[in-house]
C-alpha cells in the first residue's frame, strides 16, 4: 500500500523539525511525498534559508510560505500583517491553495493549545488549518484556489501529560506553563528514533534559533541520550475529516 502523501502546516521555521521532523523523515523514507507550509516569515530572510536546508534534510521539498509576520518579530515579513492580525478568510484561502495543489491524504498541524508553549501564532495556525482542510474539499469555497481536494485526516501534534517528565526540567527555568493533554486524548504515538539523526540535523539547521538559545539551541547543548529522550517520540490527536458513521436521523454523542 502506498504511504499517504503528507502536508505539515506550522507557524514558524523550526516548528516543522522540532514537532514533526521524525514523522516527515519517516514518511519520506517510505516513499511518500511530503511538504511543509510555514505561516510566517518572508522568503528573502535568513530563517527561510535555514528552513530550506532543514526541509532538504527531511526530504520535504522546498519551503511553502503564507508569508505573514511573526507576531513577535515584525521584521520577519516587512509590509505584511502579523499572522494573528491577517483577515482569517485570506489566510485560510492561501492555505487552501497549497492543499489543493499538493493534494495530501494527511495534514499535520499544531494542536488547539499551540503545543507545549501555547505561542499565539501556533494557536492561530491551528485555527487556520482546521478551517482550510474542511474548505479545501468544497468546490464553491475559494473557487480560484484550484480544484477541490479533501484530505482524509488531520493530525494535531501534541504532548501528553506524561511527556512533562521529559520536557519539564528543561523548560521550567523559562517560567513557561507547559500545555499538555491527558494521555488518553492521544490517538497516535510514533517512535521516530530510527530517523532521529535526520530530525536533529534538521533542528540544528535553524542556526539563528540555535544561536539565540531558543528550542534548537537547547537541543544543541544536550548530550545524545537526552536528545533522544526529548525528541524520539512524536504524539498526535487524529481529527476525522471524512464521515465514517452511517446515515442517521438524529444527532448522537
Amino acid at each position: 500500500m502506498p504511504v499517504p502523501r503528507l502536508l505539515a502546516v506550522f507557524a514558524h521555521p523550526d516548528d516543522e523539525s522540532l514537532t514533526a521532523g521524525g514523522t516527515l523523515a519517516r514518511h519520506a523514507a517510505a516513499g511518500s511525498r511530503t511538504a511543509v507550509v510555514t505561516a510566517t516569515w518572508a522568503a528573502d530572510t535568513a530563517r527561510v534559508a535555514e528552513l530550506a536546508e532543514a526541509l532538504r534534510i527531511l526530504d520535504a521539498g522546498k519551503p511553502r510560505l503564507l508569508g505573514y509576520a511573526d507576531s513577535r518579530v515584525p521584521r520577519s515579513a516587512p509590509g505584511r500583517p502579523r499572522l494573528c492580525d491577517a483577515p482569517l478568510d485570506e489566510a485560510v484561502g492561501g492555505l487552501v491553495a497549497h492543499i489543493r495543489e499538493f493534494r495530501p491524504e494527511i495534514v499535520v498541524t499544531h494542536d488547539a493549545y499551540g503545543g507545549l508553549t501555547g505561542h499565539e501564532d501556533h494557536v492561530h495556525t491551528h485555527r487556520v488549518t482546521l478551517s482550510a482542510v474542511h474548505a479545501a474539499g468544497l468546490e464553491r469555497l475559494y473557487p480560484d484556489a484550484g480544484e477541490a481536494w479533501q484530505p482524509s485526516a488531520l493530525y494535531l501534534s501534541t504532548h501528553p501529560h506524561s511527556a512533562v517528565r521529559a520536557w519539564g526540567g528543561h523548560l521550567a527555568p523559562t517560567g513557561k506553563t507547559l500545555r499538555t493533554v491527558p494521555d488518553d486524548r492521544v490517538t497516535t504515538t510514533i517512535d521516530v528514533t530510527p530517523w532521529l539523526e535526520r530530525k536533529i540535523a534538521a533542528v540544528l539547521a535553524h542556526r539563528t534559533e540555535v544561536a539565540r538559545g531558543a528550542a534548537p539551541g537547547l537541543i544543541a547543548a544536550l548530550p545524545g541520550p537526552e536528545r533522544e529522550r526529548l525528541l524520539g517520540t512524536e504524539w498526535y490527536i487524529r481529527h476525522e475529516l471524512v464521515a465514517t458513521a452511517g446515515a442517521g436521523t438524529e444527532l448522537l454523542p
